[in-house]
This record gives C-alpha cells, sequence and structure tokens, in this order.
C-alpha cells in the first residue's frame, strides 16, 4: 500500500514537470519560428561625375540704391506729390515746404545783385574810362608842350648865335623847356599809375560789390530750393511719415526711395570660402513661398574681413524687375564655389555624424544587412556631396532611411518609412551637406 503511493506520488510529480515544461517547449519553437525583422531603406550607388561646391548661408536682401531724403531746413510741409508705393524718376519733385519768406528775401538779393551789375557796368565802362581817356589827353598835352619848348630853345640859340635876339630871350626859352619837361615827366607817371594800379584797382573794386551780390543771390535761391523735395535716384516711395502741415525737421527723414529693380542679397561667409569666389560667379537665393530659387551672380567681395566675425561679406546682385522680391526678406542663399570633374559622389542625407563628430555612412552588405562606412567627404552642392575616401563606388549606400539603424540590421530595399527618426537623420546629413567641403 506504502509502494503504491510512492508510485503515484512519482508520476503526478512526472506529470506536473511535464505540464510545466511543455508550454517551454511550444514557446521556445515559436520563437524560433519567427522570421527575421526588416527595416526599409532606399539606397543608391555612388556615381562619378562633375560637382561644384556649393556654400549655404542665411543672407538679406537690400535695394540696389536707396535714399532717405532729409530736408536741409525746418519747415511745415506745404504740399505732398506722392504716395507712398509711387514710382518716381530721378529729380521728380516730391514735396514743397512752406517758404514765403524764403522767397521774399531771395528777390531782395536778387534786387541788389542787378544794382551791382549796373554799377560795374558803369564803373568799367564809363568812370574808368573817362579818367583813362582823360589821363592820355594830359599826356599828350605835356609831350606836345614839351616838344614846343624844345624847338623855340633850338631856335634861339641859333638867333642868339648870331646876335639877332639878346641873351634874356634865350634865358627864358630854356625855363620854359624846364617846366614843360616837368609837367611832361609827372603826366607820364600819371598815366602809368592810371593803367597799373588805379584801373585795376577800380575793376577790383567794382567785380568785388559784384561777386558779394552775385554770391547773396545765390545763396537766398538755394534756401528757397531746400523747399523743393526732389528725387535723387529712381525708384519707389517705400516711407512717408509725414502728412501735409506737419512741421519736417531738418536732418529727419521726409520721404525714403527705393531702387528695387535690382536687389542685394548681403551674406557673410568664411574666409576660406571667399577665396574660391570670383566677381560675377554664379549663385542662388531660396527666396520664402517662392518653389524654384531665383538666380543670381557674385557682385561684390569685401577686400576686408569683418572685425568682429572675422568673416567675408559678399554681395549677390538679382534682377527684380518683375518686382517679386521685397527688400528686408530674409533668404537662404547658395553660391557655386569650385567645380570638381570626375568626383565620386553620393546624395548628401546619405552622410550621418557619431557622437565624436566622425563622418559615415550605411551600406547594403552581405545577405542585406547593414554595415557602417567612415567616409571622408569633400566638396558638396546641396544634394551631392564627395567622397574622397572611404567607399570604392561599388557598395549600395543607404540614402534615406538609415538613422538609427545599427550593423547588422536586416534592410530591405524600397520606400524608407518616414518617421521622427529618419528626420532627424536629414537634418544632420543637410548640415553635413552644408559643411562638407571643410571635410578632408
Amino acid at each position: 500500500m506504502r509502494t503504491e503511493w510512492k508510485m503515484n506520488s512519482m508520476t503526478v510529480r512526472v506529470l506536473a514537470f511535464a505540464a510545466l515544461a511543455l508550454p517551454l517547449v511550444f514557446a521556445g519553437c515559436k520563437k524560433e519560428a519567427e522570421p527575421e525583422a526588416e527595416v526599409a531603406v532606399e539606397a543608391a550607388q555612388p556615381e562619378h561625375g562633375a560637382i561644384s561646391e556649393k556654400f549655404i548661408a542665411d543672407a538679406v536682401l537690400a535695394p540696389i540704391a536707396q535714399a532717405a531724403i532729409q530736408p536741409k531746413i525746418t519747415a511745415p510741409v506745404k504740399k505732398f506729390y506722392v504716395e507712398r508705393g509711387a514710382r518716381v524718376k530721378e529729380g521728380q519733385l516730391l514735396a514743397v515746404l512752406e517758404n514765403a519768406d524764403l522767397a521774399a528775401a531771395a528777390q531782395d538779393n536778387q534786387g541788389a545783385y542787378e544794382a551791382a551789375q549796373a554799377t560795374f557796368s558803369t564803373t568799367t565802362k564809363a568812370q574808368v574810362g573817362e579818367d583813362q581817356l582823360k589821363t592820355e589827353s594830359d599826356f599828350s598835352q605835356a609831350k606836345a608842350n614839351l616838344d614846343l619848348a624844345e624847338s623855340i630853345v633850338e631856335g634861339r640859340k641859333k638867333l642868339f648865335a648870331e646876335g639877332a635876339i639878346p641873351g634874356r630871350d634865350l634865358d627864358t626859352a630854356q625855363v620854359a623847356l624846364v617846366q614843360a619837361q616837368a609837367a611832361y615827366d609827372a603826366s607820364m607817371k600819371h598815366r602809368e599809375s592810371m593803367r597799373n594800379v588805379t584801373h585795376e584797382a577800380a575793376l577790383k573794386l567794382a567785380a568785388g560789390d559784384l561777386k558779394s551780390a552775385e554770391g547773396k543771390y545765390k545763396g537766398a535761391q538755394a534756401m528757397v530750393s531746400y523747399t523743393e523735395i526732389r528725387s535723387p535716384i529712381n525708384g519707389f516711395v517705400t516711407d512717408r511719415p509725414n502728412f501735409a502741415g506737419e512741421t519736417a525737421a531738418a536732418g529727419a527723414p521726409l520721404i525714403t526711395v527705393m531702387d528695387t529693380t535690382t536687389l542685394l542679397a548681403k551674406t557673410h561667409i568664411a574666409e576660406a570660402q571667399a577665396q574660391q569666389l570670383k566677381i560675377g560667379g554664379e549663385a542662388e537665393v531660396r527666396y520664402p513661398g517662392m518653389e524654384e530659387p531665383v538666380s543670381a551672380k557674385v557682385a561684390m567681395i569685401s577686400p576686408a574681413l569683418d572685425a568682429g566675425s572675422t568673416t567675408v561679406e559678399v554681395w549677390l546682385k538679382i534682377d527684380n524687375r518683375g518686382g517679386k522680391l521685397k527688400a528686408g526678406t530674409p533668404v537662404k542663399v547658395a553660391i557655386t564655389g569650385r567645380t570638381i570633374e570626375n568626383a565620386l559622389k553620393i546624395p548628401v542625407p546619405a552622410v550621418l555624424t557619431n557622437d565624436e563628430g566622425v563622418k559615415y555612412v550605411m551600406i547594403v552588405g552581405k545577405d542585406s544587412k547593414a554595415e557602417k562606412k567612415k567616409v571622408t567627404l569633400g566638396v558638396s552642392d546641396g544634394e551631392d556631396i564627395q567622397v574622397l575616401g572611404g567607399l570604392t563606388g561599388a557598395e549600395q549606400v543607404i540614402a534615406t532611411g538609415s538613422y538609427g539603424i545599427d550593423t547588422g540590421t536586416k534592410v530591405k530595399i524600397g520606400k524608407a518609412e518616414e518617421d521622427d527618426d529618419d528626420a532627424g537623420g536629414k537634418d544632420a546629413a543637410a548640415d553635413t551637406g552644408a559643411k562638407g567641403g571643410d571635410e578632408k
């Protein structure tokens, strides 16, 4: 009886153990039967071809010409002739300030100027001419008297020698000759003085008075002209803060005119990148809200570094005759640098960066499993990037969907699954593409 109980007890234990072990056996069989998970990715084989380096940077659009017109005097605005947004031409009258007092002063100075002109004419043509004529006449008379006295003396000398006249008559003639000579000498000096000094001084005095009057008149005219606000350039009125009747302050912008037919995208890039640019080089501008980039040309490369950032300022010129682009808009620019012929290139999103800053790509290896390949990069055009080392060109590089995949992960080439991790990978790859030219 006891032996039978022991056997039954053992049987129960075996059955219980079997009951517990059976699910584990089935579970193990089920795990081994599950297929290995696959990750869908997009792959591309590296290509050989030309690639042009592009430097990506932020920029702000500015007009090719701008004038913040400031009045030189403080006066109320009498009338505006343009509104904001109006197209204007160089020299066009935009506004007029109150100028009744200045116009009256100009008229007064005009009268003084005309009077000075008349005085100058009288002095040069009449008064100076009369004095000169009298001087010449006196000189001629003195010379005639001297010649006469000399002839009388010569005649009386002959008569005195013949005994025809007394010596007293000869002495009288000689005294008259001396007086005539003295009068002639004085007349000649006066004539020279009139020619060299008096006449010139009179002309200078008259000319000085005329110029002074002319200067005052022109100054008064200038003050009147300051009340007429004209555009110095062709363009559009972009700002007009005042209204008619309000006082315009001297030195404060009254009207702003911009020429936006051509815009400048002003940006700063590294000196090493600027060394590869040239005037007239190709560039593109990404404008918010526009699908296609706008073509541009390199217009200016600063000859000096910016003191604060040690970068080089570069201007890109954009044709904006259609008026679609607005000045002051922040944009993205891509400036074309050097071109590498027959470069080995891969898509920019394929490049990843680890925590140590090392660049690598994931490739489709043996048995369709992902493998990590460290790469050395060259120039980038924003879409593709040059590979200097790490790939032979025969690999299948995972272009999309590689972010977060470990080495040995089973991959399936197809349409990659879009998720947050992939988006992060694309951002990292885009950053790699923008800076790829510096990785040597």
